[in-house]
């Protein structure tokens, strides 16, 4: 079966923190930017990697999500603990000092891990956790 990963979806709540954080801190292009009733989508992805996208959603654009689930949404996203996702770059260390200059909410610094990997963590504006990951 010939199956790729397309599009992820992580949550946002600030259209110009999210543009700076993905495109000018971590170097994605903007693809998409819709808006729609006062909310934003953002896709963004790697330059030359057009397969492969970031949605930026707004968390309680779902017609099924009630005012309590959206306030919940909102405390988990709060404390970082709503959504993540794992990125990789061939130099971890040179990502993570232009990370730091850019003044991202740091989470680990990079660490060579028991279980063999290389990496470093990360929260965007909304506090998703992002791990970036060295693959050599």
């Amino acid at each position: 079966m010939d199956i790729t990963i397309f599009e992820a979806f992580l949550p946002h709540t600030d259209k110009e923190a999210s543009l700076a954080f993905y495109r000018d801190a971590l170097g994605f292009e903007v693809r998409n930017d819709v808006g729609y009733a006062g909310m934003t989508w953002l896709t963004v992805g790697p330059v030359g990697q057009s397969g492969t996208s970031l949605v930026l959603y707004p968390p309680a654009a779902d017609p099924g999500v009630t005012e309590a689930e959206a306030r919940t949404i909102s405390e988990m996203m709060a404390k970082g603990t709503y959504a993540s996702i794992n990125l990789a770059t061939p130099d971890l260390d040179a990502l993570f000092e232009k990370l730091t200059a850019a003044d991202v909410d740091i989470v680990q610094e990079p660490t060579d891990q028991p279980y063999g990997r290389r990496d470093a963590a990360i929260r965007d504006p909304a506090g998703n956790l992002i791990r970036i990951n060295e693959v050599r």
